[in-house]
């Protein structure tokens, strides 16, 4: 029967130790058949009732497969597998436990109490005991050394599987960590994206209606290809200015300044086509642009955004006066186009405002 040492471990060791258990994460998992294949073995190899693959986890003894025990798992003070592994580098064979001086375990096998242990340390690779695999009996006997040979092999292949577990919980580690690395990317490159359209949607917008301001149309008008398109019809362009605007600003204040502007900005996104490029081209002064459109469409149009205008939920009336003008397709959208639309607009004021004037000539009166 070999020695047995009751010494408590050192608490740094100790700590050390349920560090290198917790890191295999295999304590209150289910049942596997290659464990259970492990003590099924030892049974049969040492030809013993009981045997059992136990893991010594902070002050209790659980075991991960056994064959023989009437429980999962015991206070580790009475564990016998917690002496063994105070002698890490040595199988521990009891041949008596009555004789052992060691107290009466718990443990029983077929209803009597423990007798025989044979146990061999579990190990991490840095040399820190985890547990044992052990075999059991109820009445003494006595190991030859071909079954004490053949329980250290089959605790050699636990430790085998124990480290094939932690390897592939490495491994799913590592695979989430590059996942939510590479999702932490996207997510950047996402990010990114939104604050170039932000930064994009504010250098081309007009912070307060919405519309596209005068920086994006000197891009649409220096880019070739969509102007274009954009002229490839008849196209007609449109100015609208805020009648009295300096008057409303005066009377009312800039905040309900503000809103006018805006109220014209929503008659205007509602009255046009998706297509079409709406711009505030000054303080309070508009552009539309009406690709594909000729001029008695155009009319129809302007109207829709003057009567849109005077119905506006302000606090005052506020009217607009507009100047239209076409532009021919083959024909580069030229300053001239620009300047028939300024003096249509020109035009509309002088008459009267709040009226739609298309070239030199009044259409329509407020």
């Amino acid at each position: 029967m070999s020695a047995v040492r009751t010494l408590s471990p050192p608490a740094a060791d100790e700590a050390r130790r349920q560090t290198a258990l917790d890191a295999y994460g295999v304590v209150d998992t289910v049942p596997e058949q290659a464990y259970d294949d492990i003590v099924r073995l030892a049974v049969t190899l040492c030809d013993v009732p009981a045997a059992a693959i136990s893991l010594i986890d902070h002050e209790r003894q659980w075991f991960k497969a056994q064959i023989g025990l009437n429980t999962r798992e015991t206070p580790r003070a009475e564990a016998i597998c917690d002496q063994a592994i105070r002698n890490p580098g040595t199988t521990l064979v009891i041949d008596d436990l009555a004789q052992s001086g060691l107290p009466a375990s718990s443990l029983r096998i077929d209803g009597d109490p423990l007798r025989f242990y044979a146990g061999v340390p579990l190990l991490s690779p840095d040399g820190q005991p985890l547990g044992a695999v052990c075999v059991l009996d109820s009445k003494p006997r006595t190991l030859t050394q071909g079954q004490r040979e053949g329980l250290e092999v089959l605790a050699r292949q636990t430790q085998h599987l124990l480290e094939l577990r932690r390897y592939a919980m490495e491994q799913r580690r590592l695979l989430s960590e590059r996942e939510a690395f590479a999702q932490r990317l996207e997510d950047a490159h996402a990010d990114l994206q939104r604050r170039n359209a932000l930064l994009q949607h504010s250098a081309t917008h007009d912070a307060l209606t919405g519309l596209l301001n005068r920086a994006a149309l000197a891009q649409l008008r220096d880019n070739p290809d969509a102007m274009r398109q954009l002229q490839q019809s008849p196209y007609t362009l449109m100015l609208l200015d805020v009648d009295h605007f300096k008057d409303v600003n005066d009377r009312h204040g800039h905040l309900l300044g503000d809103r006018a502007l805006r109220a014209v900005a929503d008659a205007v996104a509602a009255s046009i086509r998706e297509r079409d490029i709406a711009v505030r081209y000054g303080g309070e002064e508009f552009l539309i642009l009406l690709p594909d459109t000729r001029l008695a469409s155009a009319v129809q149009v302007a109207e829709r955004i003057r009567n849109r205008i005077a119905l506006a939920p302000l606090p005052f009336s506020l009217t607009v006066s507009i100047g239209l003008a076409s532009g021919e397709p083959t024909r580069d959208w030229s300053e001239q186009v620009f300047d028939r639309a300024d003096q249509a607009l020109y035009r509309a004021k002088a008459t009267g405002r709040n009226r739609v004037v298309v070239d030199d000539t009044p259409l329509h009166h407020g």
